[in-house]
């Protein structure tokens, strides 16, 4: 299962300390279970009657709850701690120590009531979170806050906390363990597209190539009339319109094309692809790809043209992020003298949702003038729909050895602009100042965007969890 389908699991660990009333710890025990598990989440967390009072305390609860974890470690995407009253700051940070699953944590403390401060009812978390805190700096644990220091349980506010932690800790195992095919070789004039794969391999990012002959050549070889063919030419005139004067053989080579790398990308477990998509494949071939492309974006398993894997890597980031399509773009046009507002275009890829709007599927216009129409079947056209937008680039220096990205919110407007393809006008605050730090950092022309304000997510897992040099523009 890709991980960007896959249900969060955390493993939980509940702290308490000898001097405070234990209820605090048995009641929110079973809170936080009943919370997580209400809200569609896994949890593992050791039996009630494993340690003390259903909590972490000692060394020896710790050690249980660190083999417990272990024994769990596929399954748990990262880790809640609960403190409901001080807790035990060795007991919560050896657990977390000996589990070694390297996933994200999420540290919360319950709030004491003013008039709810004796001696059994007091809980002192709010102290007690600054000394685990502590310990995990301490132990090298890096850790996600809440958005207060005290939240409880039950309030919509720890909600949105774990809501938030969850995206985090999908970002942060989705990214540090992605599978990325990359279709053919890179066109030759883009050079802009280069990366460093073994860069890429050292944060747990692996990249699977394939000649695009091969591909190819199984399209080829595929007959029109099977099963895999039709079905996928009824999901093609269900995906969006295709103008009458597009010649029938041109959809089905699409068709075929498509049936072969979705096959491909499930026989090596891929998450997201990039494809040479010109012009190769147009003139042996007779198709663009980006029908395809459009469509694998839809399903959440983003593709990016011209061979550009960070590109499609910043696609992966959007879509785990926010669970939603993200969409390929050039950073293209000025939008006359407006300094915040610019032209982002392709031919098109853009997923179906992230336009917003009803959708052709014709051909390539500026392509298909030298290639040939006829030979260039497959473009998704059409407006990007108005609303606020999350745009994300990663890269690769091979001189400084790091990957390297930067992140910002901005939105797509209704302005009109008399241009072919895929179309979004943005609206980006700062615009001239992100643009110097683009050119300036030698970073390429292709951005990847998502429908929605999702910097909050990518900014936690990258700067918190990831060792990339990131630039938030604000």
């Amino acid at each position: 299962m890709r991980t960007i389908h896959k249900k969060i699991t955390f493993g939980v660990i509940v702290g308490t300390r000898g001097f405070f009333n234990a209820d605090h710890a048995r009641i929110a025990r079973t809170e936080i279970i009943g919370k997580l598990e209400a809200l569609g989440y896994g949890v593992v967390i050791l039996p009630v009657d494993a340690t003390g009072h259903g909590a972490i305390e000692t060394l020896d609860d710790a050690t249980k709850c660190a083999t417990l974890f272990r024994q769990h470690s596929e399954e748990i995407d990262g880790i809640v701690v609960i403190l409901p009253n001080f807790g035990d700051e060795i007991g919560v940070v050896e657990s977390i120590s000996r589990a070694k699953l390297g996933v994200p944590v999420l540290v919360q403390a319950c709030r004491d009531e003013i008039d709810k401060v004796d001696v059994k009812g007091r809980r002192d978390s709010f102290c007690g979170k600054i000394s685990v805190c502590n310990n995990l700096v301490q132990y090298g644990i890096p850790f996600t806050d809440t958005e207060s220091h005290t939240v409880d349980i039950a309030s919509a506010e720890f909600t949105a906390d774990l809501e938030r932690f969850a995206k985090v800790c999908r970002v942060v195992k989705g990214l540090t363990s992605a599978r990325i095919g990359a279709v053919g070789a890179r066109p030759a004039p883009f050079q802009t597209v280069r990366f460093s794969e073994k860069l890429l391999q050292r944060h747990g990012i692996t990249v699977v190539p394939v000649d695009l002959s091969v591909i190819l050549g199984r399209a080829t070889k595929l007959d029109e009339n099977a099963s895999s063919v039709r079905s996928k030419l009824e999901e093609f005139n269900a995906y969006g319109k295709i103008p009458s004067r597009i010649r029938n053989d041109g959809i089905v080579r699409q068709a075929k094309f498509s049936v072969v790398i979705e096959e491909w990308m499930d026989e090596n477990k891929l998450d997201a692809s990039c494809i040479q998509c010109w012009d190769s494949i147009q003139e042996n071939y007779g198709c663009a790809t980006c029908l395809t492309m459009s469509m694998m974006g839809e399903k959440l398993m983003p593709s990016a043209c011209e061979v550009d894997l960070t590109g499609v890597l910043s696609m992966y980031a959007l879509s785990l992020a926010s669970g939603a399509p993200s969409g390929f773009l050039d950073w293209n046009n000025n939008y006359g003298s407006d300094p915040e507002k610019c032209v982002n275009v392709h031919c098109s890829n853009y997923p179906k949702s992230f336009m917003g709007n009803e959708i052709e599927i014709s051909d390539l216009d500026v392509l298909g003038e030298s290639l040939g129409r006829e030979n260039c079947f497959g473009a998704v056209k059409g407006r990007v729909a108005a609303g606020d937008m999350t745009y994300f680039r990663v890269s690769t220096r091979d001189d400084l050895g790091m990957v390297t990205a930067y992140l910002g919110e901005g939105e797509f407007t209704d302005d009109p602009f008399p241009i072919d393809g895929g179309v979004a006008v943005c609206r980006v605050p700062g615009l001239r100042e992100l643009l110097r730090f683009i050119t300036k950092n030698g970073f390429e022309h292709h951005i990847a965007m998502v429908r929605g304000r999702w910097n909050g997510i990518l900014r936690e897992a990258i700067e918190t969890y990831l060792d990339w040099e990131l630039y938030v523009h604000e």
